[in-house]
């Protein structure tokens, strides 16, 4: 399954309302990363091809968004990206965890399964 793109509105309705509520409360059924990126970023477009890899791998156990930081400056702002890539770790309960920086594959399976799946066992 592809990663999937990702628009203010649709974070409003999939992820978390944050004009209705300062409180985070996720309203995913699956944990989720949400990659925040922009096309002419080359980080970015390292760690794209990692992020599609795991969307697959890791299928109907976390959702993969992204979010183009150019389009989406409004949710941009709201999260504070200051550098591009910045990840946002969902968990299903729990706050989420932001992580700026492209990271190694290996690093984004360590955390999915420790802090995302921690509950079921290792894919």
């Amino acid at each position: 399954m592809p990663t999937i793109k990702l628009s203010t509105e649709d974070f409003k309705t999939k992820i978390f309302d944050y004009t209705k509520s300062s409180e985070w409360s996720y309203a995913g059924e699956l944990p989720a990363i949400i990659d925040f990126y922009a096309d002419w970023c080359q980080p970015c477009k390292i760690v794209a091809p990692i992020l599609e890899e795991l969307s697959d791998e890791f299928e109907g156990k976390i959702n993969i968004y992204k979010v183009n930081t150019e389009v989406e400056q409004e949710l941009s702002a709201v999260f504070g990206i200051r550098s591009i890539p910045s990840i946002l770790f969902i968990p299903k309960d729990g706050q989420p965890m932001m992580q700026p920086g492209a990271l190694p594959k290996d690093v984004f399976v360590k955390v999915i399964n420790e802090e995302l799946l921690s509950d079921k066992q290792e894919a």
